[in-house]
C-alpha cells in the first residue's frame, strides 16, 4: 500500500504564480525595469530577493516571485516581450511556474540514510517536487522505495557494463527535470553531466579534499578533527569540484570514534542534501561560473 501524502499547498494556489531569476552586470536601473515590466504586463509581485556581488562593475542577481492572472496563457508572450529587456542589461534569465512541480531521479548505492531523508520529506509534503524513479547500481533498496510508490530501477555497473548502464540511465531520466546523487558511488560520466547543467545535485562529506581516497572517517579520527561536515553541491567534470549549494558542520571531539562520526556525518549529510535539492526546485539557486548564490 502507497503510504499517504501530506500536500501543504495546493497546486491551485500557486497556478497564477511563477519565478524570475535573473543575472547580469549591475548597473543603475535593473530592478526599476522589471518591475516596471511586471506592472506593465498585469503582474503582482508577492517576493523579491536581490543581491551585488559589487557595484562597481560586479554581478547583479535577483529571485522574484510574481502573480499573474492566466498565467499559462501568458506565459509565452512575457517571455517574448521580456527578451527586449533582458538585452538592454545583459541578463542571463528564467521564468518559471511555481505550480508546476520538477520532476527528479534520484541515484542511490547502498547507502540508505541521504534517500531516507528526501523520502521522508517527500511523503510529507516538505519537498516541492515529483520524484519520479529512483535508479541504483544496487537491488537492496527496492522494497524500500516501492513502499513509497516510486518506481525502481536496478542497473548494475562495472567497468565493462558502465557504457550500457549509461546509456539505460539516460533513457530512464530523460523526462526529468533534475538528478539527486543520494549517496551514489559511481563517477558520472561527462556525457551524462552534459544532458544536465547544473542539473546534478552531489552530496559528500566536507573531508574532501583533506581526506581523500578510502575510510575518511578513519583518516579524520586519526587526525582527531574537530569539526566534520557535508557539502551539496553541482556536478561537474571536475570530480566533488562543482558550485557548492550548501554545507553545515558540527563539533566532534577526541571522545568521538569513528563509528560516531560516520553516524554524525550521515546526518549532516542527510540534511544538507535535502536543503540543496529544496533549494534547487524552488528556483533560489543562481550558478555563476563555479559559484552559487543561494536565496533562501
Amino acid at each position: 500500500m502507497t503510504p499517504n501524502r501530506v500536500v501543504k499547498n495546493s497546486r491551485d494556489d500557486l497556478k497564477n504564480r511563477a519565478r524570475m531569476l535573473v543575472s547580469c552586470p549591475d548597473q543603475p536601473g535593473i530592478v526599476a525595469a522589471v518591475s516596471r515590466f511586471l506592472y506593465e504586463h498585469g503582474a503582482n509581485i508577492v517576493q523579491s530577493d536581490q543581491y551585488t556581488m559589487d557595484p562597481e562593475g560586479g554581478m547583479f542577481y535577483i529571485r522574484i516571485e510574481f502573480d499573474l492572472d492566466d498565467l499559462d496563457a501568458q506565459r509565452d508572450r512575457l517571455k517574448a516581450d521580456f527578451a527586449a529587456v533582458a538585452s538592454q542589461f545583459q541578463m542571463q534569465w528564467s521564468l518559471n511556474r511555481a505550480g508546476r512541480k520538477k520532476k527528479l531521479a534520484i541515484f542511490v548505492s547502498k547507502e540508505d540514510h541521504a534517500l531516507l531523508e528526501l523520502l521522508w520529506q517527500w511523503q510529507a509534503g516538505d519537498l516541492e517536487a515529483d520524484i519520479a524513479m529512483v535508479i541504483s547500481n544496487h537491488d537492496d533498496m527496492r522494497s524500500l522505495v516501492e513502499s513509497f510508490g516510486i518506481d525502481y530501477h536496478h542497473i548494475p555497473v562495472n567497468a565493462e557494463t558502465k557504457a550500457e548502464a549509461e546509456r539505460r540511465q539516460l533513457e530512464l531520466v530523460a523526462g526529468v527535470d533534475a538528478v539527486v546523487l543520494a549517496r551514489y558511488m559511481q563517477i558520472i560520466t561527462p556525457k551524462f553531466i552534459e544532458h544536465f547543467p547544473n542539473r546534478i545535485i552531489n552530496i559528500h562529506h566536507s573531508f574532501l579534499p583533506a581526506f581523500v581516497g578510502g575510510k575518511p572517517y578513519a583518516q579524520a579520527h586519526n587526525r582527531g578533527v574537530k569539526l566534520i561536515g557535508a557539502t551539496a553541491h553541482y556536478v561537474t567534470e571536475e570530480l566533488d569540484g562543482g558550485p557548492i549549494i550548501e554545507q553545515d558542520v558540527q563539533r566532534v571531539s577526541h571522545r568521538d570514534n569513528v563509528n560516531d562520526l560516520k553516524r554524525i556525518g550521515r546526518h549532516i549529510e542527510r540534511i544538507v542534501l535535502a536543503r540543496a535539492v529544496s533549494w534547487h526546485v524552488e528556483d533560489r539557486v543562481i550558478v555563476h561560473g563555479n559559484k552559487t548564490v543561494v536565496f533562501n
